[in-house]
């Protein structure tokens, strides 16, 4: 393979690569001069001229005129003045001889291993390009076509240049169903290199899908308009969106869900139907905490900024509606608002005295459990009552058959009075 056709060659791999030709030029010259370096040790002594529109590769020796008996005569730096008068008479002792080389002259084994050389380096290039690209755009939208679904239910797609990437099984919203051809929307979540090969990683759970989904379907909040304070999410369940508006015209709530609901029934869509809470944000903490705790109506609320934990009570129909399914709302909440919170059943005075205190069960109940129940609150039988296992397994660290078997105990207590 000649030079003019080992340059075009690799332009031609280089701009299937969507490598520019600048940067192609300067892969080259650093290729060429390893390979010199190889021969002859030394470049400094070397010219590379490199037209790759007409696929022209030169290489030029310039080797300096000594006296014939010269010392520290090195071949590839000098040449013997009897030598270069041959080439030219006119040639004197301090002078440059330029001589140029072909790729012949370095031998089939080092231009085969230049041009391997040349191959990986400009894929190594592609896979810099491709990983400062997305890392400059992690938590950017991006729409991108369903490639390959493997086996653990990784989804592999493609962006619109052919190149890869990840949508792993845990940034997949547990409802999503894609086929190959599907168009799918995410946000960039990382770039990260593995064993040298970048991995564009792409999340659809992730509380940033969210909200660049209400600036792709709220102009206010496009424009700055109104602010998303904070997101949190169960996704494909439930979400809560803390807003604001910078504009006392504009209501932010109604603003994102838009007229009839449109704008966010658009939004639910795309995730797989999930329910979104919009909430008003303000710096009045108890009045952020009641409208994170929506659709329930709280009755009053403790905060005790010191252990970051709130106690909020509530008329006892509103209590299943603050924890919510699973106890989806009440965790959402406590996200959202950066504390944990505590439900307590509001009880008229005569319920309370028709309540008994967790210590008369001393005899049933071990100390610890009643120790670990009041330390959330719970110090009465109807209080422990009022939650639901799910909620008391969260909040305490209580096993499973501990708790039914308090329960049990407790509902005893009640059904004999009730005899």
């Amino acid at each position: 393979m000649d030079s003019s056709e080992l340059v075009r060659s690799l332009e031609e791999f280089a701009r299937m690569k969507r490598i520019d030709r600048p940067t192609l030029m300067r892969i080259l010259e650093d290729v060429f001069r390893t390979m010199i370096r190889k021969q002859f040790v030394t470049d400094e002594n070397f010219d590379i001229i490199i037209n790759a529109a007409k696929g022209d590769l030169e290489i030029w020796r310039n080797r300096e005129v000594v006296e014939d008996d010269y010392d520290e005569y090195d071949e590839n730096l000098h040449i013997r003045l009897s030598a270069a008068k041959k080439i030219e008479e006119d040639f004197e002792v301090g002078e440059e001889v330029p001589e140029e080389l072909k790729l012949l002259d370095f031998g089939r084994r080092l231009v085969q291993t230049a041009r391997q050389t040349l191959i990986q380096k400009i894929k190594d290039y592609e896979k810099e390009l491709l990983f400062q690209k997305y890392k400059d755009q992690v938590g950017d939208l991006i729409s991108a076509e369903v490639y390959q679904i493997l086996s653990r239910g990784e989804i592999i797609l493609v962006d619109a240049d052919g190149k890869e990437l990840s949508l792993p099984k845990d940034q997949q919203i547990p409802k999503d169903r894609f086929r190959k051809g599907d168009l799918v929307r995410a946000v960039i979540h990382k770039a990260v290199i593995n064993n040298g090969n970048p991995k564009i990683i792409l999340s659809r759970t992730s509380p940033e899908f969210l909200e660049r989904l209400f600036e792709s379907e709220v102009p206010e909040v496009e424009d700055g308009l109104i602010a998303i304070k904070k997101i949190v999410r169960e996704p494909g369940e439930r979400a809560k969106v803390a807003v604001e508006s910078f504009d006392d015209r504009i209501d932010p709530v109604g603003a994102c869900v838009g007229m009839k609901g449109a704008r966010i029934h658009s939004i639910v869509r795309e995730l797989e139907n999930e329910n979104i809470d919009v909430i008003n944000y303000t710096d009045n903490l108890e009045l952020y905490i009641a409208r994170a705790l929506s659709p329930a109506k709280v009755s009053n609320i403790k905060v005790d900024e010191t252990t970051r934990r709130v106690s909020v009570f509530l008329e006892p129909e509103e209590v299943s509606k603050a924890i919510g399914r699973g106890g989806q709302n009440i965790k959402l909440a406590s996200k959202l608002i950066d504390m944990e919170i505590d439900v307590f059943r509001d009880l008229e005075e005569h319920e309370q005295e028709e309540d008994v205190n967790l210590e008369e069960f001393k005899d049933e109940i071990e100390d610890w459990i009643i120790a670990e129940l009041r330390r959330i609150g719970l110090d009465t039988a109807k209080s422990v009552l009022a939650l639901t296992k799910d909620e008391l397994l969260r909040r305490t660290d209580l096993e499973e058959e501990t708790i039914e078997d308090v329960q049990n105990i407790l509902r005893q207590e009640f059904e004999e009075e009730e005899d």
